[in-house]
């Protein structure tokens, strides 16, 4: 059972993607990412994939790697989907990876999902964190948010709420650390 402070911040979570998920409020967030303060370590985790397969972050050293923490339910979530198929596959052959980490969800829901019912297969690792657990190690304040994890496994780079990340502001941010 959750403690109540974490079911304060579940509703938090709910309320704050049902507010970007305003119409709008795509343009209103931006494309670009904001930069993490002192690029401290992403904390390291595994998790089991639709794949069926074990995904854990600190195997990805030596990759830029796009961690997403969203659900199936959240509107700006679903919106931002499809952007994210275009930018693994815009990177596809760099030294890159997503780990879109669904939060909350049980498989078969998530499954149907991503196999295609908002239009686009998604092709990247579709992780289960039906617990929760993972995103209480990162600092999230609603859903979606994403992070950019460095080459080295540092937090460089974050965006809370919906993005295009097929935009040329994001994928350059994302070019940028490639490079590096």
């Amino acid at each position: 059972m959750r403690s109540a402070e974490q079911g304060v911040r579940w509703l938090l979570l709910v309320v704050l993607a049902v507010a970007l998920g305003a119409p709008g409020a795509w343009a209103q967030q931006g494309e670009g990412l904001q930069r993490v303060e002192g690029r401290p370590e992403a904390p390291d985790f595994a998790l089991t994939g639709l794949d069926g397969e074990t995904h854990r972050l600190s195997e990805l050293r030596g990759k830029v790697v796009l961690i997403n923490f969203w659900a199936t339910w959240c509107p700006p979530c679903r919106e931002e989907m499809p952007s994210m198929q275009g930018l693994y596959e815009a990177l596809a052959g760099e030294p890159f990876e997503i780990l879109a980490v669904n939060v909350g969800e049980r498989e078969p829901n998530v499954f149907s999902y991503a196999r295609g019912e908002i239009g686009t297969e998604l092709t990247f690792p579709i992780l289960l964190d039906p617990e929760a657990r993972i995103i209480e190690r990162f600092p999230v304040m609603g859903l979606p948010t994403s992070f950019v994890v460095d080459k080295q496994g540092r937090l460089a780079y974050k965006a809370v709420g919906g993005r295009d990340m097929t935009s040329k502001a994001f994928k350059g941010t994302v070019r940028k650390l490639l490079a590096r």
